[in-house]
């Protein structure tokens, strides 16, 4: 039996293709390409050459022709999070219906691996970017990566900077939860997690706050605390609020994620969430449903955020002349288990 190692390799062409097929080599580059002016019965031919001859299209030769790399970058902060896993499914979806690559980093909200992240991501020529911007980040790093490619922020922004932009309403959904809490009778209500200089925790906390002041009910700092965005950030967090002299019998958490903590150390204290201490979390996750006890939380749609955050930024690859588009989701309360007392 002849070795594997000494059979001539000869490279199948996109002109065997095409001569397979019966068509010319355009057209053969054409259905590969996606093109929708091939009719059927030629784009099943040509697929069914390529199949026959274990042809593999060569994207970088065909970038060098296009100028495009029909690649998009996503940059988001942590995948461990469902609802950034999530919002990337949605993204992954709209993209595949259009033929496109998705090229993903995590920065797990560093500042030096966003920047090198933002750096790779230009040198593997990607066609455009969608961002989550690292919490304190500044308008000029990301301006330096906007001069290059089209930037689309997601979830959130930077003050100031003209960019595209896909979000949710985080202001009215911290009224909401809050809102919603002041009617279930509590009065001590904590603010949990996220970091200080992210946009969305201080959209949501200016909610939390805007309304106690319209129920006449003071804004506590010793019970607004920062914390990382996991569940250890909500256990540790709910913790050192217990521990208080006036401990709050509630809270609204930055997110699901460490609402998930905030549960998991109030049982670790003997307190029963939903029973004992009201929680009510951010994003709606999928998870959020099935938790015990199921979780009340503000509604962002993540998947269907996704998809409109890479039709966005087709639709400015398409024409780089648009103007600007903000794109805000409206946020709705789910009220389940975990507010039932």
């Amino acid at each position: 039996m002849t070795p594997i190692s000494s059979i001539p390799n000869k490279k199948v062409t996109l002109q065997d293709v095409a001569n397979k097929a019966g068509v010319s080599k355009t057209t053969a580059s054409l259905v590969l390409r996606h093109n929708p002016r091939i009719s059927e019965p030629t784009r099943k031919r040509v697929l069914a050459a390529v199949e026959s001859l274990d042809y593999v299209y060569n994207q970088r030769a065909a970038s060098l022709r296009t100028q495009r790399s029909d690649t998009i970058g996503l940059i988001v902060s942590d995948l461990s999070n469902p609802f950034y896993a999530e919002l990337t499914t949605g993204i992954q979806k709209e993209l595949g219906k259009n033929h496109i690559g998705l090229l993903l980093g995590i920065t797990f909200d560093d500042m030096d691996t966003h920047q090198h992240l933002g750096t790779t991501m230009l040198e593997r020529d990607v066609d455009g970017l969608i961002l989550v911007p690292p919490a304190g980040v500044d308008e000029s790093t990301i301006r330096k990566l906007a001069n290059h490619i089209p930037v689309v922020l997601l979830t959130r922004y930077i003050p100031n900077l003209e960019i595209d932009y896909v979000g949710t309403d985080n202001e009215l959904g911290g009224r909401r939860a809050v809102e919603h809490l002041i009617e279930k009778g509590h009065q001590r209500i904590a603010f949990i997690g996220g970091h200080e200089a992210s946009s969305a925790r201080r959209d949501r906390l200016r909610g939390y706050s805007s309304m106690l002041e319209r129920h006449g009910l003071p804004v506590e700092p010793s019970l607004c605390v920062t914390s990382r965005v996991t569940r250890e950030g909500g256990y540790t967090a709910i913790q050192s609020l217990l521990r208080l002299p006036d401990p709050p019998t509630a809270a609204f958490c930055y997110n699901d994620v460490v609402a998930f903590g905030v549960m998991l150390g109030l049982r670790a204290e003997g307190v029963e969430p939903g029973a004992d201490f009201a929680v009510v979390g951010f994003d709606d996750v999928a998870e959020a449903s099935l938790w015990q006890p199921s979780l009340s939380t503000v509604s962002t749609s993540p998947e269907a955020m996704g998809q409109a955050v890479a039709d966005l930024l087709l639709r400015r690859l398409a024409n780089p002349n648009l103007p600007i588009e903000q794109i805000t989701f409206p946020s709705k309360l789910m009220l389940r288990n975990s507010t039932r007392g």
